[in-house]
């Protein structure tokens, strides 16, 4: 069976936004891949909708982990979702999470769940393996 245009196109919007966010760190492309009421739903409570605190998010990532690369090992897409698994891996080289830098190369894996709205992202759900990354951080 062919596969769907329309999946594909999400899947590849998806793939772009961690390789402009995360791998390249071009934020100038966040705004085109998000609805401007985008939500985040695994930001903290009272966080404002739209592209503005993701590129926030991402560059205090960039300054913690200069070299922060996100690979997806799997990408699935049906109806108006797109369910990535991911692993990441960077070298803590400034304070997060109340942790000061230790220097060392980590590595850790999440799912994270993104709903399609049109041709831009409007929601992401993130299950990511923080108590791995925390380990790696403070031993």
């Amino acid at each position: 069976m062919a596969a769907d245009p329309r999946l594909e196109r999400m899947k590849a919007l998806v793939e772009a936004h961690y390789d402009a966010g995360v791998n390249h760190q071009d934020l100038s492309r966040i705004d085109d891949q998000l609805t401007d009421d985008f939500v985040d739903h695994s930001m903290p409570p009272g966080t404002p909708t739209g592209p503005g605190p993701v590129k926030a998010w991402l560059a205090q990532l960039k300054s913690t982990f200069p070299d922060l690369q996100v690979v997806t090992d799997d990408v699935v897409a049906e109806g108006d979702r797109v369910a990535v698994r991911a692993t990441w891996t960077g070298t803590h080289l400034s304070e997060i999470f109340g942790v000061p830098a230790t220097g060392r190369k980590i590595t850790f894996s999440g799912a994270v769940f993104w709903r399609i709205a049109g041709e831009r992202i409007a929601e992401r759900w993130a299950f990511l393996d923080t108590p791995s990354l925390m380990r790696q951080l403070q031993s």
